[in-house]
């Protein structure tokens, strides 16, 4: 099974992965790799830390003539800021020379400093930062590519910037097709509506020049799928707690919501559930409102689910906060941000998707080779369609 670690710190020399569980022969694409990684730094609303770094990795083991071994594949990612900040955070001796003693509310500054006996909050927002988020977005684009072998896809797009909404019916359409990734990045925001797209760069505006920032909503739709991924026999195997818990991970992000999501509250159980018909030899629903999953496992529909990201903490008009070395009342320290990061995220947010999707291919039909996974599923394949 896939599992991966990243380490490194926002303005340190480097970010770094590990990946542990690739079958041997997937032929790896790099630039499909480091494109994905440009996705994850557009988007309106971002900050002038994305203007300085241009991300791109660098394999360092587990692949050879563009092809999994099998072995751990790592890998690396230059952070170009480095240069301005090698004094402030050298491994080697020295000591801050502005250490930062003011918490920002909402950020994990306060809890983290005091969890581990900091007195300089930069120990802690270095590796809070989302600029993390850079290795797993890598991780996703190589779990994408093990995916994309069993025709599974995934897209993202933002519904939603601060009290701007896309038009369910203006985007319904393009949600059917396999266009959706295309046609979002084209957008500023990621915004398949074009007005809503319009509305959201102008209400991005107006809160930067009130020194604040803005949340949103995205919707991820998943693919491609065979039913029975995930399973109902025990709680941690359960596909839809597992994309849950991934998503969650993810900085900023507060709400996950599958398919009809919270909606469901307001039906009655005859208006909520998907039935089930049978039709040109295959078993359908026609709705979605379960959102690809029942019991824990997969459907054959599309997988769709919304993540609500808050809005950042770091904001240039700083809120209340005490000062830990003096406890005195203080406004909160700044530090470089961005005003909204919803674009990026709804890009990070597939990344962050696609390892639990991998593994439950994986847990269903083997792990050692592509060959071997690949037989085992047209054998699946097979049987379900004359079931």
């Amino acid at each position: 099974m896939i599992r991966y670690l990243t380490a490194g710190e926002s303005h340190g020399p480097a970010l770094t992965g590990i990946i542990e569980g690739f079958p041997a022969n997937l032929k790896i694409d790099m630039d499909v790799v480091n494109h994905e990684l440009f996705r994850r730094q557009q988007g309106f609303g971002r900050g002038g830390r994305m203007k300085i770094e241009q991300d791109r990795i660098e394999v360092l083991s587990g692949i050879r003539f563009q092809k999994t071994l099998g072995s751990p594949i790592s890998f690396i990612l230059h952070n170009r800021d480095w240069k301005n900040w090698q004094e402030e955070m050298t491994s080697g001796a020295g000591k801050s020379q502005q250490p930062i003693t003011r918490p920002r509310p909402g950020h994990a500054d306060l809890s983290g400093a005091l969890k581990y006996d900091f007195d300089d909050i930069r120990n802690v927002l270095e590796r809070s930062s989302a600029r993390e988020t850079a290795m797993r977005v890598a991780v996703g684009a190589f779990a994408k590519q093990l995916l994309a072998a069993f025709h599974i896809r995934i897209f993202s797009h933002v519904l939603q910037i601060g009290p701007v909404k896309a038009d369910p019916n203006v985007i319904s359409d393009i949600l059917k097709t396999d266009e959706i990734n295309t046609l979002a990045d084209r957008s500023p925001v990621r915004c398949l509506d074009k007005t809503a797209s319009e509305e959201m760069v102008q209400f991005i505006r107006r809160t930067k020049q009130q020194g604040d920032t803005a949340g949103g909503i995205m919707q991820i739709i998943i693919r491609g799928l065979p039913p029975g991924l995930g399973s109902y026999v025990h709680w941690d195997r359960k596909l839809d707690a597992q994309l849950a818990y991934a998503l969650m991970s993810i900085q900023a992000v507060k709400g996950v919501e599958i398919g009809a999501g919270f909606g469901a509250a307001e039906k009655t159980g005859s208006r909520f559930q998907d039935e089930i018909f049978y039709e040109n030899d295959r078993y359908v629903r026609k709705t979605n409102n379960a959102g690809g999953i029942e019991g824990g496992m997969s459907t054959g529909d599309d997988i769709v689910i919304q993540v609500m990201k808050k809005p950042i903490p770091t904001l240039m008009k700083p809120l209340h906060s005490v000062d830990m070395k003096s406890k005195e009342p203080f406004l909160a320290h700044k530090e470089r941000s961005d005003v909204t990061a919803v674009p990026a995220c709804s890009v990070i947010t597939e990344a962050a998707a696609a390892p639990v999707i991998a593994n439950a291919v994986l847990e269903k039909f083997g792990s050692d080779t592509m060959e071997d996974i690949l037989a085992a599923y047209q054998t699946y394949m097979e049987r379900i369609k004359n079931k």
